[in-house]
């Protein structure tokens, strides 16, 4: 495995998002075991960085990856958010990122983690109603206590994050990117490479599309959060297939999988650039890992970046308004 860093955290070139074990999917958190051998897997190979949020079960995902991590706790970088469930009596459902509320979610998140303090702790979405300067106070206190190493931010907009950097120094920002979310290219990454701080991108295999695994609409359990995502309805789903088609093409050329392709792409993004796909498979850890090795030519890259536009949007109308985009 190569490594990186995320400003000055040192991290696995590839990390493993684990909210599907636990959470978003259809049949996620009925194996546990199988969850439990997956990232067992991804830390044999060499990953190091780990991404949970209380929010994922709720916290049945940091549970789990606690038993995950047992007797290996040194080996990894734990990553979490916060700021989407309120334990200090704010509304349900609304984000609350008020400086009470974090401490309490960083409490409690340790708690379920067992550890004493947390590799990364990001805020899960800017809260409009809290100034980013009092949530970003807040977790610098928390650093100064040594129960979080290093503050992120997921979702935020270019001024956002130069306003939390100016209270205290941003390891990493992480958003949706992928060869059919390429939102962050226009005004986020710019503003990162100025500052220094890295980029850590979820969902980099299109919830599963871009693999070439899902053909057709209307296969997904109620729970699962493709079962509204308008990328996947009946008009969009047949449209995006030419992306799907797209890939597999330059998978066959390069002797790799669709998922290889679309990890290799973005690893040559730039080192600052971190993906974290999530399995709870072995054997599609290995075949994930397997992408750092996988050295794309100039020509296919060429391909992949002239890809169309995905049809639909990433994710409903409501979970729009939550993006940061200032």
């Amino acid at each position: 495995m190569e490594y990186t860093r995320l400003r000055d955290l040192k991290v696995s070139r590839i990390g493993l998002g684990t909210m599907g074990l636990s959470f978003g999917y259809t049949g996620s958190g009925s194996d546990d075991a199988g969850s439990v051998r997956a990232v067992h897997r991804a830390l044999d190979l060499g990953v190091t960085m780990l991404d949970t949020a209380e929010v994922y079960g709720p916290y049945t995902n940091e549970e789990l990856l606690r038993r995950a991590i047992a007797g290996r706790r040194d080996r990894v970088v734990i990553a979490t958010k916060f700021g989407l469930m309120s334990h200090v009596g704010g509304a349900p459902g609304e984000p609350d990122s008020s400086p009470a509320n974090v401490r309490a979610a960083v409490t409690g998140s340790l708690r379920r983690l067992g550890t004493d303090h947390l590799d990364l702790c990001y805020q899960h979405r800017v809260d409009p109603k809290v100034p980013i300067e009092d949530t970003v106070g807040a977790l610098a206190e928390l650093v100064a206590e040594g129960k979080i190493r290093h503050i992120g931010l997921s979702e935020a907009g270019p001024t956002t994050v130069r306003r939390a950097h100016a209270v205290h120094p941003i390891t990493a920002v992480q958003s949706e990117y992928s060869l059919w979310t390429r939102d962050p290219e226009e005004n986020v990454l710019p503003v990162l490479r100025e500052l220094g701080i890295g980029f850590v991108a979820y969902s980099p295999l299109g919830h599963g599309f871009l693999t070439g695994t899902v053909r057709t609409s209307g296969t997904f359990g109620p729970a699962d959060l493709r079962a509204d995502n308008p990328r996947f309805t009946a008009d969009n789903l047949p449209r995006n297939l030419r992306i799907v088609h797209e890939i597999e093409a330059v998978a066959a050329e390069a002797g790799a999988t669709s998922a290889q392709v679309a990890l290799a792409w973005l690893l040559a993004c730039g080192d600052d650039v971190v993906p974290i796909p999530g399995t709870s498979r072995p054997a599609h850890v290995e075949e994930n890992l397997a992408a750092a090795g996988l050295r794309l030519g100039a020509a296919q890259l060429a391909r992949l970046d002239a890809l169309p536009v995905a049809a639909g949007e990433h994710h409903t109308e409501e979970q729009m308004r939550m993006m940061d985009r200032s």
